[in-house]
């Protein structure tokens, strides 16, 4: 059977622990034994309890904000009202905006300027050829599946580049079509059921929180 300790040791061995001097930088900590159980600061085991405590709950914290981060913040929602530039900028408030578009019958005006953003990062003109004929096709040309909100003057513009097509051809049409949106669609959307609705989810999100 182990040897019992006495009280008049189990104080000099918590003495002997606490007044230890620092640990070096580098060097593994010792064990500690169970007798340690004061809870001070000097404490080894009650640093590597609280530092353990403190991992946990950052790692809970983070697994929360990546949750959170799949949808707008209350905060983004509300930029969108004060910039349109912003609103485009984002993934969700397009997203949102393209909704709202589609309930109008105008959605091929948004998917019109993305596919020109998409345009303006190609640098290879094969692929740049590719995709300016898609767009032509799509958007443009009288036969076009798709109503794009552009005046005679810039389709002609744009027919006159064809045998030339550049990641910059479409930049005028695709300017005409974002001051549309945003004297046009922008302000009914800020109006509409669709952002309201999210506005007001966001809303009552941050109080239950």
């Amino acid at each position: 059977m182990p040897r019992s300790v006495s009280g008049v040791e189990m104080r000099k061995r918590q003495a002997a622990h606490i007044e230890a001097p620092p640990q070096a930088p580098g060097q593994p900590r010792p064990n500690t034994c169970c007798l340690c159980w004061c809870g001070c600061c000097k404490c080894l085991w009650n640093e590597d309890r609280l530092e353990r405590s403190e991992r946990q709950t950052c790692t809970k914290m983070d697994s929360i904000e990546a949750t959170e981060e799949q949808y707008p913040s209350l905060e983004e929602v509300l930029s969108w009202a004060r910039s349109f530039e912003m609103m485009l900028r984002s993934l969700e408030g397009r997203e949102v905006f393209q909704e709202f578009l589609r309930s109008e019958y105008s959605e091929d005006n948004l998917l019109f300027w993305l596919a020109c953003e998409e345009l303006k990062k190609e640098t290879n003109p094969t692929v740049v050829e590719e995709k300016a004929r898609i767009i032509y096709e799509d958007y443009v040309s009288i036969l076009s599946p798709k109503e794009v909100s552009l005046d005679s003057r810039v389709r002609e513009g744009i027919n006159l580049t064809l045998a030339e097509p550049s990641n910059l051809m479409y930049e005028e049409a695709q300017f005409q079509i974002y001051t549309l949106m945003h004297r046009d669609s922008f302000p009914r959307f800020l109006n509409s059921t669709v952002y309201r609705d999210l506005l007001a989810n966001r809303r009552r999100a941050c109080l239950d929180t």
